[in-house]
């Protein structure tokens, strides 16, 4: 359990504006990095991010200090993505455009012998390839994927956040995997 986080949120929910800041500062990144894989938009994910900070500010006195903190904020996160997604479903777009230098995540740190420009072209494609498959998962998969292997959250840290048993958490995950597998194998020639 992070005291400072608690106590920052403590002295938030007290009117201490300077704490609040700290806790904006301390999330914002990584409330962004999980709605952009969420969303793949980078204009969606902004909105997430101030949308999260505003129901966390209002609810502040709702936060029970015997959970962790960045479980409640990712709880809050990850609905507000889960409800963008459900609004937007018809119009979704697979191609939503991935900008460069975004920042390391699973996919990125694929192995790699080869450093020619060849091999860099490939590893390009290959991420591509991996984050086309992640953005058609389907939603109840994508999340769970999402936190366990872009976020690096526990399964019980997830089953937290999506507020579901352990055992569904692990079956979801252990199904989007095999969804991955299978969406990937044919360009990985399996």
């Amino acid at each position: 359990m992070n005291y400072v986080e608690t106590r920052l949120a403590e002295l938030s929910r007290n009117g201490d504006r300077k704490a609040f800041a700290e806790l904006v500062d301390l999330y914002k990144d990584r409330i962004y990095h999980l709605a952009y894989r969420m969303l793949s938009q980078a204009h969606a994910a902004e909105d997430i991010v101030q949308e999260t900070f505003l129901r966390v500010y209002k609810n502040l006195h709702r936060y029970d200090e015997k959970q962790k903190f960045s479980t409640w904020i990712y709880r809050i996160a990850t609905n507000l993505c889960i409800d963008q997604l459900r609004k937007r479903k018809a119009n979704y777009s697979l191609d939503a455009e991935m900008p460069d230098g975004e920042g390391a995540d699973w996919y990125s740190m694929l192995p790699s012998d080869d450093v020619s420009p060849e091999g860099q072209i490939l590893l390009s494609e290959t991420q591509q390839q991996i984050r086309s498959a992640i953005d058609m998962l389907p939603e109840k998969y994508k999340s769970v994927v999402i936190l366990r292997y872009l976020h690096d959250l526990s399964l019980q840290e997830i089953g937290e956040v999506l507020d579901m048993p352990v055992t569904t958490v692990k079956t979801r995950v252990h199904r989007g995997r095999e969804y991955l597998r299978k969406r990937l194998s044919p360009e990985f020639g399996d």
